[in-house]
């Protein structure tokens, strides 16, 4: 399958800096490029750095980073779904997941993290795929955003839904083990019925929820 990536750049403002959205990166771009020091929720910044890089040389994957002069400060990931996963389990090639999103504490608040999502969806690059994400209460930093777990996940949604992601039910037992988590996909509108169908089976393993 081809998957279509058309490179966008963008700039904003935000505290006195100007800060470049840019994606999807390809992995010589990255290797120029270092990671911010408070990014470090995944792997270590240097570690993360080469995981962007693997990303982006992938088909599927792309990376969208939002960048201060030459320092990542800001990342989306887009990749197929772990083998590990259930996700996974069906072998789709119009299945890719909405991976790790990470900003560095002190950029935070300016709308980048809607900014940088938004960019990967732009000219219906994602138009032939279903994306979806799976959000956990125990990967946010509800301390560092001083927010509630509610009011975390009612900000997760809102940034989803501005490229079209809803929630979706499922019965995967980690998403089922807090009534935090949740499921949140956009079907793009090439997507044929037969692959939506097949993303159904997955999501329900238990024949009777369905």
């Amino acid at each position: 399958m081809e998957h279509l990536k058309v490179y966008q750049r963008l700039t904003l403002l935000i505290r006195d800096r100007e800060l470049v959205i840019e994606g999807p990166i390809p992995p010589e771009r990255l290797r120029q490029l270092h990671m911010h020091e408070q990014l470090h929720a995944f792997r270590r910044p240097a570690e993360q750095l080469e995981a962007l890089i693997e990303i982006a040389g992938l088909p599927e994957g792309r990376i969208i980073a939002c960048i201060d002069d030459d320092t990542i400060v800001g990342y989306v990931t887009f990749h197929y779904p772990d083998e590990l996963e259930r996700w996974s389990d069906a072998n789709m090639e119009d299945l890719v997941e909405l991976g790790a999103v990470e900003v560095a504490p002190n950029y935070r608040s300016g709308g980048i993290g809607k900014h940088m999502i938004q960019t990967a969806f732009a000219e219906g690059q994602l138009d032939r795929m279903i994306v979806y994400t799976t959000e956990y209460y125990w990967h946010w930093d509800l301390e560092g955003m001083k927010l509630s777990v509610w009011e975390y996940r009612s900000m997760m949604e809102r940034v989803m839904q501005s490229i079209g992601m809803v929630w979706f039910a499922t019965d995967d037992p980690e998403i089922c083990s807090h009534p935090a988590n949740c499921l949140m996909v956009r079907v793009g509108p090439d997507v044929p019925l037969s692959s939506v169908e097949q993303f159904d089976r997955v999501r329900f393993r238990q024949r009777f929820m369905y």
